[in-house]
């Protein structure tokens, strides 16, 4: 089953810039991952807050790729960019409401 999920980053103003230049090379391999379906990024200035949209083919498909985002020390690079932890939600997708 499709699922959404979002991710919430919340960024240091000093490494803001930083952070969304480093996403600008980083998403295309995000995009073209095994069951991404669709990713779509959301800025607020004010606040420095990236939020990503995300679409996968199912939870499994996105868990295999945060696995592989771990696995590839990219959440410890980004660590000193961030306010506090990434916030990830998943919604089940339901075309029956």
């Amino acid at each position: 089953m499709s699922v959404m999920v979002t991710v919430e980053f919340n960024l240091k103003p000093e490494a803001a810039e930083g952070f969304l230049d480093a996403m600008k090379t980083t998403l295309p391999d995000t995009r073209a991952y095994d069951g991404c379906q669709e990713v779509k990024s959301y800025y607020e200035a004010e606040t420095h807050s990236l939020l990503l949209v995300e679409l996968w083919a199912s939870a499994e498909h996105q868990q295999a790729y945060l696995n592989w985002r771990v696995e590839g020390g990219m959440l410890e690079a980004i660590g000193d960019a961030l306010a506090g932890p990434p916030v990830f939600r998943t919604f089940d997708i339901r075309d029956d409401i």
